[in-house]
């Protein structure tokens, strides 16, 4: 596979290739080269973090924890748009698959993998989080997908999205209502946006890792998730209570993910919801939210649903 160019703009660990080439049944396609901030990004996390006086030993904690927040900025480090596709045994239902913030393509591959094996064709979307603001990446990752999906014969187009991926997807259509829409499955999505983004906005290194688009994810007004209005296409969501997270669970009501409440998760004019035990960053590769996505593009339904009044409420939880 012949590489076009590497990425001079950032520490990116992906290339942009030329043209459309398999290997393994992977399509790639090339993308217009779009500049991010990640090498900004990396040089003020340095530089935060160089200039506390407890990093500058080379303790074992100071020197983990740092290499830990550059790890996060390198992950959202893709330059340019790209879709790792794979066509199914049923080329007529194609499922678009969108990560979340400072993630990459390989979080949603567990997912992409078990619905490629259910014999849907697949579009996993690799795009640059880090870019902009909601109103640019939007466009960037939906469209993506979908003309992957639809340069392969789909009539059928489903999405299963990761955070903030559920949110682009609903700005999306907003904008510009998507005729093929099938089924959404939305994972941990912020889709009444996320506490933690209104306690930590002015905290320091706070936008050099949520980016312009995290920052627009608050529970105010004027955040972009409480600006889009209820869904009007089928939706299922799966919320996490599990955490890894303590101190952003510390800031989030109760049950949380460590990222999203769950009740931050729900929004008018879903059709079925589940509770699942899964943080927000390991939502992806639960077994059982593998199975119950499948099960909702297939019938519409989960098969482990959470609707239930009683079992809502006992999480605090008022049913729509």
């Amino acid at each position: 596979m012949r590489a076009l160019m590497k990425c001079k703009s950032c520490w990116s660990r992906e290339k942009a290739f030329d043209g459309e080439e398999s290997n393994n049944n992977w399509v790639y396609v090339r993308r217009p080269h779009l500049k991010t901030n990640c090498r900004s990004n990396i040089e003020q996390v340095s530089q935060f973090f160089g200039n506390m006086q407890p990093m500058r030993s080379p303790g074992t904690y100071g020197t983990t924890f740092v290499a830990a927040l550059l790890l996060v900025s390198l992950e959202a480090c893709v330059t340019t748009p790209r879709t790792a596709f794979s066509v199914g045994s049923s080329s007529e239902e194609c499922v678009v698959l969108i990560h979340g913030l400072n993630r990459s393509w390989k979080a949603m591959e567990p997912m992409a993998e078990a619905l490629r094996s259910a014999g849907f064709s697949t579009a996993n979307v690799d795009y640059p989080s880090q870019a902009g603001p909601v109103e640019t990446l939007a466009p960037l990752a939906i469209d993506t997908g979908l003309n992957e999906c639809r340069h392969s014969g789909a009539t059928t187009i489903h999405f299963v999205t990761h955070s903030i991926g559920g949110i682009l997807l609903r700005y999306s259509h907003a904008a510009s209502p998507i005729p093929d829409l099938g089924r959404v499955v939305m994972l941990g999505p912020p889709n009444k946006g996320s506490e933690v983004i209104d306690i930590a906005r002015d905290w320091p290194a706070t936008e050099i890792f949520a980016g312009e688009a995290g920052m627009q994810m608050g529970t105010g007004p004027e955040s972009v998730p409480q600006q889009l209005g209820p869904v009007d296409f089928e939706l299922g969501i799966i919320a996490g209570t599990g955490s890894i997270n303590f101190i952003m669970s510390a800031m989030l009501p109760e049950p949380n993910d460590g990222k999203v409440s769950v009740e931050s998760t729900r929004i008018t004019g879903m059709d079925d919801f589940l509770i699942v035990t899964d943080d927000h960053h390991y939502i992806t590769e639960s077994e059982v939210v593998i199975r119950n996505t499948e099960a909702f593009l297939r019938t519409g339904a989960f098969e482990d649903s959470s609707m239930d009044a009683d079992l809502l409420s006992s999480f605090g939880i008022a049913e729509d």
